[in-house]
């Protein structure tokens, strides 16, 4: 059962867990696109594009804008930004490996590593 702030953070993070949605997403951090660009940016069918679409602007990740005959959507920057820099760091601390997060011992070793550098040692 979902209450309250755990109903909002349930959609917010199962509309991110899609790997299309997060791929849209990351390539409108370059700018504004409309779905043909999209399509062709992630070698994707316009279709699935404009149904993932639906879904990021409902949760208010992405701003759709006319322009002329076509609609652009531009990243919700206020706010995904912020995100995006957030799971760079934690990618960065904690998934070395590139996609494979460290296990309790290798998070263990990366800590006493902090510890003992130069830089920490100099602090005290």
């Amino acid at each position: 059962m979902k209450h309250g702030l755990s109903e909002t953070c349930h959609l917010f993070f199962s509309t991110l867990a899609n790997p299309a949605r997060l791929a849209i997403l990351e390539l409108l951090r370059n700018g504004s696109k409309n779905v043909t660009e999209i399509a062709e940016g992630l070698n994707q069918e316009q279709s699935m594009i404009s149904h993932n679409l639906q879904l990021l602007y409902n949760c208010g990740f992405v701003f759709p804008e006319r322009r002329k005959k076509e609609r652009f959507y531009s990243l919700n920057k206020e706010t995904l930004e912020p995100l995006f820099k957030i799971f760079l760091y934690h990618a960065e601390k904690y998934c070395p490996t590139k996609g494979k997060c460290l296990t309790q011992n290798g998070l263990r070793r990366k800590r006493k590593m902090a510890a003992a550098s130069p830089m920490c040692l100099s602090h005290q």
